[in-house]
């Protein structure tokens, strides 16, 4: 524990770059909060910056599309205080100055990161599996998509050595979801996971999954065993690797269960497949359609009772297979009494990956106050779906308290950051660096049609959504008729001329959006970072944290919500 201690940086360090960025992030945050719908309702481009669209675009994008790096030499001393706006109209004034802003207030640039290869050496045993580039027993990507296999790869090795490093044998996965973590973590390690969810659907799947993997990783390990004794003569040797053959080959026919494991990789069967580019860039997690978090007290009797009668039949099947893993469906916070859905409780590490909203910060306030919560691995994602203390009229907070800010360096400040711009943290930086533009045909058509909506139909401040109009529209016009019948407006009232001529009207003005849109993208990582830092001060608050630090523990072209914070308790006293 003393290693993992020494990576520690202390919270002075985190108070300070938490500030830095907030300074930033207070005069950057208009860019960040705008609305892209409203881009041409509220003239936005004009409201916030001021230089053309095409000198924007030159500095974010040279001639290869990818994002230019700025000469050092520019830069020091230059717009100090204001970050390339004016002081006066509050306008952007000097791109180059916010971008060099932005990259200097981003989780890299600040020093408060652990290189993942330095946390993996503090903890007791080395677990040079988690590594990507290294072979392990039980190839992951044999039944998840490349993404999932890459985060359960890495994340399974950290919480395997936090759990040997607190000598415990018990994992809770909260918001476990299918269970890849849990399987991997029961299969590949020998701990006992218990995989928490709010979703039943989930757990049962979960389940299924696990019991198909089951026959698929003792047929893995029986080829283990025999290449490790290879020159022990086997008579039933054959017979093992035929069938072997056959489940992993299961599922390869056409008549085959989608679900059962193949010799490949089965994205639609064990993950999410990114298929829309643009939800692709706001990372999948943040775009796939989250869980309904019910509190039990919203629960009717006869959700609780199936619910129970559920979790009782799984434990009971899972003590009947070898009682590793143990899905169950429950919905939790910080106040839930674990004892009353995990019977057989010990002192365990907790984890989360990609833990959605306001599940994040409940995992970390459940890890301060529970004593048998030993250590903490949580990744976190969804940020637009956090809830905001001071982003609200004064009144209770949600079950379980705000999301954010969680530390008491923030929420003494007051500090908000708005929907808008947690929204815009969800953006992918590296994947549009790397060419994976922003979608701005659709997004142009949406700016457009609000217009249209403010012009001709009280609905223009509606509560409903358009939803995914643009990927089955024609063209412009096609577009919008569907989007004003999915509103349930009168769409004859338009002819397809009027209609049209909002496209030409706007159409020289695209560039602006695409502009600004790349700004938004470019300060991504600065509301990440502030979200991300908030909590690791929130945890070194906390007086039985001995050890906690945050790491980049994914590739974030594989993986966008790359970070995690890894945490530990003081050791208890005989």
């Amino acid at each position: 524990m003393s290693s993992l201690s020494a990576l520690n940086t202390s919270i002075d360090s985190i108070k300070r770059a938490i500030d830095a960025i907030k300074d930033f992030l207070s005069i950057a945050l208009c860019i960040a909060n705008a609305h892209t719908v409203d881009f041409y309702t509220r003239d936005l481009w004009n409201e916030l910056v001021a230089v053309p669209a095409d000198s924007v675009l030159s500095v974010i994008v040279d001639s290869t599309g990818q994002r230019r790096a700025p000469s050092a030499e520019i830069f020091p001393g230059r717009h100090s205080s204001s970050y390339g706006f004016s002081s006066d109209t509050r306008r952007l004034e000097d791109v180059d100055a916010l971008l060099d802003a932005a990259r200097t207030h981003s989780l890299p640039a600040l020093s408060v990161c652990v290189p993942l290869p330095e946390l993996l050496k503090a903890l007791p045993v080395q677990y040079d599996s988690a590594l990507p580039e290294n072979d392990v027993r039980l190839e992951p990507d044999e039944f998840m998509n490349s993404k999932k296999s890459h985060e359960v790869q890495i994340m399974a090795g950290v919480v395997a050595g936090l759990a040997d490093c607190c000598c415990v044998r018990q994992v809770i996965d909260v918001g476990s979801g299918k269970g890849y973590l849990c399987s991997f973590l029961s299969m590949q390690y020998g701990l006992k996971v218990f995989g928490i969810d709010a979703s039943s659907t989930n757990t049962h799947g979960a389940w299924e999954r696990n019991r198909k993997l089951k026959k698929y990783s003792k047929a893995y390990q029986r080829h283990g065993r025999r290449r490790a004794l290879a020159s022990v003569p086997s008579s039933g040797a054959g017979d093992e690797a035929r069938e072997e053959e056959s489940i992993l080959s299961a599922g390869s026919g056409p008549s085959a269960n989608p679900e059962a494991v193949s010799g490949g990789s089965l994205p639609e069967a064990f993950g999410p497949s990114l298929e829309d580019p643009f939800l692709g860039l706001l990372s999948p997690e943040a775009v796939e359609p989250p869980v309904s978090r019910v509190p039990p007290c919203e629960l009717t009797n006869e959700e609780r009772e199936r619910r129970k009668r559920e979790n009782l039949e799984r434990k009971a099947q899972s003590v009947r297979d070898d009682g590793l893993y143990s899905p169950v469906t429950s919905y939790v916070t910080a106040e839930t009494e674990l004892r009353d859905i995990i019977t057989e409780l010990e002192d365990a590490v907790l984890v989360g990956l990609h833990t959605c909203g306001d599940l994040a910060p409940s995992t970390l306030r459940m890890f301060a106050a529970k004593q048998e919560l030993r250590a903490l691995c949580s990744v976190s994602c969804c940020y637009h779906l956090l809830s905001e203390e001071f982003d609200h009229p004064a009144g209770d907070g949600p079950t379980g308290g705000w999301g954010f800010p969680m530390s008491r360096h923030l929420r003494d400040q007051r500090w908000c950051c708005g929907r808008n711009a947690r929204m815009s943290a969800c953006l992918a930086l590296e994947r549009v660096a790397a060419g994976q533009g922003l979608p701005s045909e659709s997004l142009f058509f949406r700016a457009v049609l609000h217009v249209i909506l403010r012009d001709h139909y009280d609905a223009f401040k509606s509560e409903r959504r358009v939803g995914n109009v643009f990927s089955k529209a024609t063209s412009f016009v096609d577009y919008v008729r569907r989007a004003l019948k999915k509103l349930e407006l009168d769409y004859s009232k338009l002819s397809d001329s009027l209609i049209q001529s909002y496209r030409e009207k706007y159409l020289p003005r695209k560039k602006e959006m695409e502009a600004f849109n790349m700004l938004k993208v470019s300060l991504a990582p600065c509301i990440e970072g502030l979200i991300l830092l908030d909590r690791l001060c929130y945890l070194k608050e906390q007086k039985e944290t001995s050890s906690c630090v945050l790491v980049q523990l994914f590739d974030p072209l594989m993986s966008p919500r790359c970070y995690g914070l890894v945490a530990l308790k003081e050791r208890q006293t005989p």
